[in-house]
């Protein structure tokens, strides 16, 4: 069964083949990558040594996208990277996590550019996540980067269903109205109606969406990003006083003062962002 040119499937087929492009660039030689949709027979479970990244999707097409690599596979992707030779003992630092985040930002660009044929206008963001994304993950691949599957490095994909939901055909476009025919021609036989737009609209009414809240940001060399250690202070481009944003799918929706509800961190909010029409 062929695939549909706009569907996940495809998304991911873009992402791998831009990533073995930018290794094959970087390294000088081939870099073949394969996606699956099967987790790996030697697939490690989510550790705290692990480098999580979400890239965050706007435009034409609006949703998350997380990033997983276990330590072994992250020093490994960096080591290719930055052009060094394959060390399994190396220690898991930060260093190779900035690398590997520096390389899918890398791919990201170009995969932007590859999604625009097909899909319209699409910015990506990436940053580094200290922990796994907070939304359900709608669907799950492997991305292997290398032949031999016992030292070749895995990455985790995972799709957010708001992001699995933009990619599919006409997701979320109300089909155009028919025209009613004439009395004279009107049918009176048990003819199949369409399915009422409110209908659709309720079964994603319960779909999960992660929101984040935004204190403020700040664009670092590659170079500042390595050289920071315990004790660094960032400055952001937003003063204390100053709303934090709420954001979905990397849309402000909201606004509001941070407070602290049974010892968690809430916001309270002030300001609503207007619907989009």
């Amino acid at each position: 069964m062929s695939e549909s040119p706009r569907d996940p499937a495809r998304y991911l087929e873009i992402w791998k083949d831009i990533l073995a492009q930018v290794l094959e660039e970087i390294s000088g030689a081939p870099v073949p990558c394969t996606l699956s949709r099967d987790a790996p027979a030697d697939l490690t479970p989510p550790s705290a040594t692990d480098s999580w990244s979400v890239l965050t999707a706007m435009g034409a097409v609006r949703g998350e996208m997380s990033v997983r690599g276990s330590a072994a596979s992250t020093i490994r992707l960096a080591q290719i990277f930055m052009g060094q030779t394959a060390a399994p003992a190396a220690e898991a630092s930060a260093e190779p996590r900035e690398a590997v985040l520096e390389l899918l930002r890398q791919a990201a660009g170009l995969v932007a550019t590859a999604l625009k044929a097909t899909w319209g206008d699409v910015q990506l963001t990436l940053e580094a996540s200290p922990t796994a994304p907070s939304w359900p993950a709608s669907s799950t691949a492997w991305l292997q980067c290398g032949e031999n599957p016992a030292t070749a490095p895995v990455l985790e994909i995972q799709l957010s269903a708001a992001l699995a939901a933009a990619l599919r055909p006409d997701m979320g476009v109300p089909a155009p109205a028919a025209t009613p025919p004439e009395p004279s021609t009107l049918s009176t036989g048990n003819a199949p109606t369409s399915p009422s737009p409110a209908v659709n609209l309720d079964l994603l009414l319960e779909v999960e969406l992660g929101v984040t809240l935004r204190f403020g940001q700040r664009r670092l060399l590659l170079r500042e990003i390595l050289d920071l250690n315990p004790g660094a202070v960032l400055d952001l481009d937003r003063q204390v006083e100053d709303p934090v944003d709420m954001l979905l799918d990397g849309r402000v929706i909201a606004r509001g003062e941070v407070v602290v509800f049974d010892g968690n961190y809430g916001l309270r909010v002030t300001e609503v962002a207007p619907a989009e029409t």
